[in-house]
């Protein structure tokens, strides 16, 4: 069993800053990569950033140059530093792992339970 749990959601004006975080644990054997997703009302689940074990990061157009995910290999934790927030972030933001439990098994995609962020104008 894998559980990926978030923190550091809330309310922010907009131009303001939050972290998040997220800690994977249980049964993991390598976690491939792992970064943050958000789905807005009536709208569907799209990348933010994530970080591919290797080094590669991947960021959406539009929140680069203002977030910055970084991640804790040695606490399989994951962080998004969010600058110079809009009102168009406003989001729930969920934690995404792309974790192998075993030599021989898959890699699946594990989801944290999300954590909203509200950025007001």
């Amino acid at each position: 069993q894998v559980q990926l749990v978030e923190s550091g959601g809330g309310l922010v004006q907009a131009g303001g800053s939050l972290r998040l975080s997220c800690a994977a644990s249980g049964s993991i054997l390598t976690i491939n990569a792992m970064g943050w997703y958000r789905q807005a009302p009536g709208k569907q689940r799209e990348l933010v950033a994530l970080i591919i074990s290797g080094g590669g990061i991947n960021y959406q157009d539009s929140v680069k140059g203002r977030f910055t995910v970084s991640r804790d290999s040695a606490r399989n934790t994951v962080y998004l530093q969010m600058n110079s927030l809009k009102p168009e972030d406003t989001a729930v933001y969920y934690c995404n792992g792309k974790i192998r439990r075993s030599p021989w098994g898959p890699e699946n995609d594990y989801w944290g339970q999300g954590t909203q962020v509200t950025v007001s104008s």
